[in-house]
């Protein structure tokens, strides 16, 4: 009996890859993958064809080439690329094309990889955070959390995954220890106390696999995973015992990250308000002992650590 097919798109990502590991991983799995990329001859898209993967190019801007990636397809993974543009409208026009081309398609089970509205939290009338681009607070959360409907509209059997932060934003995105004033080492969040819920890049993957192998039964649920829920101050003690260096937590307020200048901190200085205001709220939709349900191999920041500590940029 032939195996069902996933379609993974943003296979050559963070979230995409680890599902099409996951799946190809797992000789006994009832699923093969169709890995859609827009470089089907980059040195990750040759390492998912060498593990087995059908590894095909697709333009999101366009339904019908979305359509053709889907065709003959069980179910899919959509993810879109907001920080390759950064434009909310752009984002949210790609996933209407994805749930569109979906239904069209017949898909029995998609995944959708989306993240809250924050105006639901803090409406634009609401000043305790800037509004930004006139409509939005955090635009890489709002266009994501208001598109949901485009699945529920087309009548796709859907399921909402919300990630948590990426650890590997410290080794790639500038989020490491750096060194204050003082010349001492720290990592810098303005999350005062509040625990954030993070998660290795790769266990976003191995938990989609994990909610496609529960079926459509999973449709129609809104699902949090994460690794583990931590305070700065707490990563910033695991970090000085995992590298053996003293690092500390500089807090500072979402303004001054806002501040910063970097090309989103604006944006990224709303979510982490977001985070720390509704830090309760946050948490309490992703939920690790789910997360480890789905994924066994769920990864504490522990142990996330033992794995990474080699490539943490100390600036």
């Amino acid at each position: 009996m032939s195996k069902k097919i996933i379609v993974v798109f943003g296979a050559t990502g963070a979230q995409g890859g680890g599902l099409v590991r996951a799946i190809l991983n797992d000789k006994n799995s009832e699923f093969t993958v169709r890995a859609v990329t827009r470089e089907v001859n980059s040195d990750k898209a040759k390492a998912l064809a060498a593990l087995g993967a059908e590894v095909v190019s697709a333009d999101i801007d366009s339904k019908e080439s979305i359509a053709a990636a889907l065709k003959g397809a069980y179910g899919a993974y959509f993810v879109t690329f907001f920080w390759a543009h950064f434009s909310p409208e752009q984002e949210a026009n790609e996933v209407k094309n994805m749930a569109v081309a979906a239904k069209e398609a017949g898909i029995q089970h998609a995944i959708w990889s989306t993240l809250e509205d924050t105006r639901l939290m803090v409406p634009l009338t609401d000043d305790r955070m800037p509004t930004l681009r006139e409509i939005y607070k955090v635009p890489h959360f709002d266009a994501k959390g208001e598109s949901d409907h485009f699945f529920t509209d087309a009548g796709v059997p859907t399921t909402f995954m919300l990630a948590s932060y990426y650890w590997e934003n410290m080794l790639y995105f500038g989020m490491g220890p750096k060194k204050g004033p003082d010349g001492k080492l720290y990592i810098t969040f303005p999350m005062g106390d509040k625990k954030m819920a993070g998660i290795g890049a790769e266990d976003i993957g191995r938990c989609a696999y994990g909610i496609f192998k529960k079926g459509p039964s999973m449709a129609g649920r809104r699902v949090g995973i994460a690794g583990e829920q931590l305070t700065i101050a707490e990563m910033a003690q695991k970090l000085s015992k995992t590298m053996n260096l003293e690092i500390g937590y500089y807090e500072v307020t979402p303004e001054q990250y806002r501040g910063f200048g970097f090309p989103g901190a604006d944006d990224l200085g709303n979510m982490f308000q977001i985070y720390r205001d509704f830090a309760d709220e946050c948490n309490k939709t992703r939920n690790v002992e789910f997360s480890k349900e789905l994924n066994p191999q769920l990864q504490s920041f522990d142990m996330w650590l033992a794995d990474n500590v080699a490539k943490m940029p100390i600036d």
